[in-house]
């Protein structure tokens, strides 16, 4: 794990650029063990209205697009962005958009269900409380938030369970932890959000 600033955009549409899948989304035993046991942790439940931060291509957008009547997914590369509308071009309650959450946001909206897998060690201390604001903005009341996380040694600002647990530090009393799970290689997390 490194100190320091939040990867920039620049980090990723540079990844995306060197190879299509520069993590194996596709490819990977653990990355399809992985998507299939985030989406069996939903417990078969529907959403209405989901946001997918940090989409990559796409490989998971899929898989969520079949629990989500609209599905609002987004990423900081175009790149990206342009593998994922191509994977999931069929899928007519998906839409992706470029943001870099959480400077930026959806707004005058709520979402159900906000799914981060893999996202939040990539951000510094104050990205990660500005994350958990925006994110009890975000999550309507009963709406599930979803966390899925690398347990393993990292280059990034923080660790998969220090990221974790500073944005459950940080959110407090305003969700209940439905589910929390430790595989060998990753973490995952489930906590819903409080009706009052």
């Amino acid at each position: 794990m490194r100190a320091g600033k939040s990867l920039p955009p620049e980090y990723f549409e540079r990844m995306f650029a060197g190879t299509p899948d520069p993590w194996g989304f596709e490819t990977s035993r653990y990355e399809r063990a992985k998507y299939e046991h985030s989406i069996a942790a939903l417990g078969g439940r529907h959403y209405r209205r989901g946001f997918e931060i940090g989409c990559a291509n796409g490989v998971l957008t899929g898989q969520l697009a079949r629990h989500c009547d609209n599905l609002l997914a987004v990423d900081v590369s175009e790149t990206a962005l342009k593998s994922a509308r191509a994977r999931c071009s069929a899928l007519h309650q998906v839409r992706f958009a470029r943001m870099n959450f959480p400077g930026q946001t959806p707004t005058d909206v709520s979402f159900d269900l906000i799914v981060l897998s893999e996202v939040a060690y990539y951000w510094d201390d104050a990205d990660l409380r500005h994350a958990a604001r925006r994110l009890l903005g975000l999550l309507a009341a009963g709406g599930d938030l979803l966390l899925v996380h690398w347990i393993g040694e990292t280059d990034y600002p923080q660790s998969g369970s220090s990221a974790v647990e500073a944005l459950q530090g940080a959110m407090a009393s305003s969700v209940e932890t439905v589910l929390h799970e430790r595989h060998p290689a990753y973490r995952l997390d489930l906590w819903r959000r409080s009706l009052v």
